[in-house]
């Protein structure tokens, strides 16, 4: 018990010698003690991953997740540990939506049937979507919360206790000015100067010893972010090769919707593409878009599909065509059926 009490005594000394120091400190009246430069730089840069992978978390979990009522109900199955909820996304409530309704008009009928069609397309696309965000959660969300809720809280929890070695350093610094300044005196605790000036000497080189090896430890674990960010360019080709996967295959479903469609209807199915880099314009001429088919009247005019992108050049004195080519076609094309394509 007399033990536990002297202990209690020294740990308040203590705790109390640090409040004086960084009181002093923030006053201007006591001397600090600085950390080299490298550290300091290693100390704003992990400040700043840490900063920065907090809000790239918070938006990624806000993507793949817009429900915050959602999100706060997963992150309490996690801490319990139980399996998460599984919940229909929004494209398969749509897509049930169209399929009893579609369902109830007569599936015979053309609503009815395309309403079944494009209900059942939407139910896939909301299973894409469910593979996408789970893989999404292991390869990358995971990961950064891993991170931020060990490595990093690890390095917060040794920059407290090297931030105390160093107050207790720079109060046996002080300790020791003022022991010196009181040699020759006479001491008002009757200890003389000398006693008191070597055992302050002693505490010194305990404090500085004790704030070199914390420095050390601390240096090294920042040292280690630049290995985590390694860690985390990884997860980062993982998750944008997932969400290219999600896209493509989202990209595929919505084609074979519309031939389907386009079957139903008799219509001809053009499939969207791209716009394709490979015919520049030249002589003047520009690049436009078809917004929809339009079939040439008369030899003189050019037959367009949507979503073709052809050359362009105005017709002196014609203000509704313009001039238009594709690879050795050539023909009047009406401006309304283009979109002009401005170049970047």
């Amino acid at each position: 018990m007399d033990f536990n009490v002297k202990k209690l005594v020294k740990d308040a000394g203590t705790a109390l010698s640090r409040v004086v120091q960084l009181t002093e400190e923030k006053l201007g009246t006591s001397e600090k003690t600085e950390l080299d430069a490298h550290f300091e730089f290693l100390a704003d840069r992990a400040d700043a991953t840490k900063t920065w992978t907090e809000k790239i978390l918070k938006n990624t979990e806000a993507m793949l997740t817009p429900n915050p009522g959602n999100r706060i109900e997963d992150f309490f199955f996690e801490k319990i540990d139980k399996k998460k909820p599984n919940r229909l996304s929004n494209l398969e409530y749509v897509g049930i939506d169209m399929i009893e309704a579609g369902n109830d008009f007569g599936p015979g009928t053309a609503y009815g049937g395309a309403l079944i069609k494009v209900g059942q397309c939407q139910q896939k696309l909301g299973q894409i979507e469910r593979d996408f965000i789970g893989t999404a959660a292991n390869c990358y969300v995971q990961p950064l919360r891993k991170f931020l809720d060990g490595d990093m809280k690890t390095i917060s929890k040794e920059r407290t206790i090297l931030e105390t070695k160093r107050l207790d350093l720079d109060a046996s610094k002080n300790r020791v000015r003022k022991a010196r300044s009181m040699l020759g005196q006479q001491s008002e605790s009757g200890v003389s100067p000398e006693v008191l000036l070597d055992q302050a000497e002693r505490e010194l080189r305990v404090a500085q010893s004790e704030f070199d090896r914390q420095s050390e430890i601390t240096k090294f674990l920042l040292e280690g972010v630049s290995s985590s960010q390694a860690g985390h360019l990884r997860c980062l080709h993982e998750f944008v090769e997932a969400q290219a996967r999600h896209y493509a295959q989202c990209h595929a479903a919505m084609q074979d919707l519309q031939r389907e469609l386009a079957g139903m209807s008799g219509a001809t199915f053009h499939p969207s593409t791209p716009p394709s880099p490979s015919a520049p314009a030249e002589n003047g001429q520009e690049r436009a878009r078809v917004i929809c088919d339009y079939d040439a009247r008369d030899p003189s005019e050019l037959s367009l599909m949507q979503d073709e992108v052809i050359c362009v050049s105005k017709i002196p004195g014609d203000g509704d065509y313009l001039m238009g080519v594709r690879g050795n076609q050539r023909g009047k094309v009406p401006k309304a059926f283009l979109e002009p394509i401005v170049a970047s």
